[in-house]
C-alpha cells in the first residue's frame, strides 16, 4: 500500500460525528486509488496492528457507475457504528474502510476476531439489516451480497479472488418444495 493515512479528526458524539460528515467530501467524492477509513480509537487501519491481524471483514462490492449507491451504504453502515447498533458486539467491530476505485469500489467492516463466527455472523445479519431496511426507503437495492473474508487469506491471496468464509446475501433464496410433499386438503368430515 503507497499511500500514506492520515488522521483527520476524531469524533466522541454523534453530534461532531454529523458535523464531520456533513463538512466532508462522501466517498464517490474521492479520487480513484483514494481510501476513507473510519475506526475506533487507538485501532490503526492496518492488518499488522494486533487488533485487525487475526479478524476479517465483511466486504461489499460497488459497481463503477454506482456511486449514489457508495454514499449511502457508507452512510448507512457509518450510522450503525455510531449508533450501536452492533449492541454486544461493538467492541468486535474495528472500523470501516472505503476503497474508491475506478473498476469499482469496496466497502468493508472490520472485525477483530475471524474464528468469531457468532459475533461475525451477528454483525453481517445487523449490516444486512440496516442495509436492506435502506434499500426499501430509497427503492432501490444497496447490496447483493455480503461476503466475510480473513485478513490473512486476502493478504495470500494469489488470484482474483478469495474464498469467503460466510455469506449473506440481501434476498434469501428460496428453496422450491418437491411436488410430493405439497400440502393436500384433508378430508372434510359429513355431519350428515
Amino acid at each position: 500500500m503507497g499511500g500514506q493515512t492520515q488522521n483527520v479528526h476524531t469524533f466522541t458524539g454523534i453530534g461532531e460525528f454529523w458535523a464531520l460528515h456533513d463538512a466532508i467530501k462522501p466517498p464517490s467524492g474521492l479520487n480513484p486509488s483514494s481510501d476513507y477509513n473510519v475506526f475506533r480509537d487507538g485501532i490503526a487501519p492496518m492488518w499488522e496492528v494486533k487488533e485487525n491481524k487475526n479478524g476479517g471483514r465483511w466486504l461489499i462490492t460497488i459497481e463503477k457507475r454506482t456511486s449514489e449507491i457508495m454514499d449511502l451504504i457508507w452512510t448507512e453502515i457509518l450510522m450503525a457504528m455510531v449508533g450501536e447498533q452492533f449492541k454486544q458486539d461493538s467492541e468486535s467491530v474495528c472500523g470501516m474502510v472505503c476503497n474508491v476505485r475506478t473498476k469499482g469500489s469496496k466497502i468493508s467492516v472490520w472485525t477483530t476476531d475471524s474464528s468469531d463466527d457468532e459475533a461475525n455472523l451477528r454483525i453481517g445479519n445487523v449490516l444486512k439489516t440496516v442495509l436492506n431496511n435502506a434499500s426499501m426507503i430509497h427503492q432501490r437495492p444497496l447490496f447483493d451480497v455480503l461476503r466475510y473474508e480473513d485478513h490473512e487469506s486476502c493478504q495470500k491471496k494469489t488470484s482474483s479472488g478469495v474464498k469467503a468464509k460466510h455469506s449473506i446475501f440481501a434476498v434469501e433464496e428460496r428453496e422450491e418444495k418437491p411436488a410430493s410433499v405439497a400440502a393436500t386438503p384433508a378430508p372434510t368430515e359429513s355431519t350428515d
